[in-house]
């Protein structure tokens, strides 16, 4: 019965591991960007997150102003607030990151919005995505797809 048990639990969690594909890592002037992925959508979805941290290791802050991607109609940089007891999303012109320090994109705050995607986004696959920086300028990513509930938090 436990040996049953242990290996039904084993293949639970085996399957919510599937379709989680290694997050991507970039770098432009001083910024890096490791941990990046969007989050796999269900058909006639219209949006997804995408979320990354975002490490300056310079001696100024800069500011990520803009997203793009040609799987979206609109991308647009997003906060989540509380309040009073209910949780707004919004949309922010910038994000900051200080100097010699760091932003999280994560549900639940800051993300990155990809809306009206043209087409379903499955695990396993890649979205790209360019970010524009004040200082650091423009880079270029393939953002993995990755399932719901594929080891990252919900958004």
């Amino acid at each position: 019965m436990i040996k049953n048990q242990t290996v039904w639990l084993f293949s639970i969690a085996l399957m919510a591991f599937t379709g989680c594909v290694q997050a991507q890592e970039a770098k432009v002037g001083s910024i890096k960007i490791e941990n990046a992925y969007v989050r796999a959508t269900a058909p006639g979805q219209p949006a997804a997150g995408a979320f990354m941290k975002i490490e300056n290791g310079g001696t100024a802050a800069d500011q990520l102003v803009s997203a793009s991607s040609p799987a979206a109609g609109e991308v647009q940089l997003h906060q989540m607030s509380m309040e009073g007891n209910v949780m707004k999303m919004g949309q922010v012109k910038d994000i900051v990151v200080p100097a010699n320090g760091s932003v999280d994109l994560k549900p639940g705050g800051y993300h990155i919005m990809l809306m009206n995607i043209k087409a379903p986004l499955k695990a396993g696959e890649t979205v790209p995505v360019k970010l524009k920086f004040a200082k650091a300028g423009e880079v270029e990513m393939k953002l993995p797809v990755n399932a719901v509930g594929g080891g990252m938090n919900m958004h």
